[in-house]
């Protein structure tokens, strides 16, 4: 999310076509069926509208897969070749299990600090994103099934290497991630500008997950409505809005710090 004053949407931004990258994309019936097969991970999987792929679907169900049906001039514009009316990319990086990345973090003995990023669209946003979360001790990024960036090798590269580190796990539904958030006692902030309440006033010492919401139109309103803190950053010049991967860093390293000058000092015997 980009923390702004006013929530503005460009009108025109989203008839920019998008750019995909032929080195993870995948097309025709036979080859999608294969790497459905293969366990890859599948960041996107497209099937058109009109057609029946009963194997390709069952696979996607197996997989947890999740399917978006387009119209042929969709998948004509990702490829001129010929796709079959199939067409999926493949995840550059291997997603884990939100469970075990919790349950990991515990018994280690530390304290959870997970990021959930509701619909960040940039690749090059997520990758930078994803390069201060590691760098501020975060232990797993959570992002939605459909409507994500696509975890490419544009991602990996603006990431600088975070991403083949920092567990990166997919959710179908957020609402439900977040109830499970809080069962296994983890606060959840959500970071927006609809509040009066500044971002250093919510503790973060403790287990928590930051929520930063979209580029366009910042974090959904159900899951404002199931964070347990609302925390704005102050902004006091003349431009209204952070990049959301700014406002990320700073909310990070206000978490960090609290969580340093929160520890008792260490005694040196003096």
């Amino acid at each position: 999310m980009e923390n702004r004053r006013n929530s503005r949407v460009n009108p025109y931004q989203h008839n920019k076509p998008k750019q995909y990258s032929s080195e993870e994309m995948v097309f025709g019936i036979q080859s999608v069926t294969e790497i459905l097969r293969s366990g890859k991970d599948i960041d996107r999987l497209y099937l058109i509208k009109e057609g029946s792929f009963p194997e390709i679907q069952q696979l996607a169900f197996e997989r947890r897969v999740t399917i978006q049906r387009v119209p042929a001039e969709k998948l004509d514009r990702i490829t001129r070749k010929n796709h079959q009316g199939a067409i999926c990319f493949v995840s550059a990086i291997h997603y884990a299990k939100l469970s075990n990345v919790i349950a990991g973090v515990y018994e280690q003995g530390h304290v959870p600090l997970l990021l959930v990023l509701d619909r960040i669209t940039d690749v090059r946003n997520f990758g930078a994103i994803a390069r201060t979360a590691e760098c501020a001790g975060v232990q797993g990024i959570v992002i939605p099934a459909r409507g994500t960036a696509l975890i490419n090798a544009d991602a990996m590269k603006t990431s600088s290497g975070a991403l083949s580190h920092l567990p990166v796990c997919r959710e179908v539904h957020l609402e439900e991630t977040l109830k499970y958030l809080k069962d296994s006692g983890i606060k959840v902030v959500a970071c927006t500008e609809k509040t009066n309440n500044y971002l250093y006033d919510v503790d973060m010492s403790g287990p928590t997950a930051i929520v930063m919401g979209s580029e366009d139109d910042g974090i959904s309103e159900e899951l404002l409505r199931l964070a347990d803190h609302h925390a704005r950053i102050p902004l006091v010049g003349q431009v209204e809005s952070l990049n959301v991967s700014v406002a990320t860093g700073v909310v990070l390293y206000e978490a960090v710090r609290q969580r340093i000058f929160s520890e008792p000092p260490v005694d040196e015997g003096f």
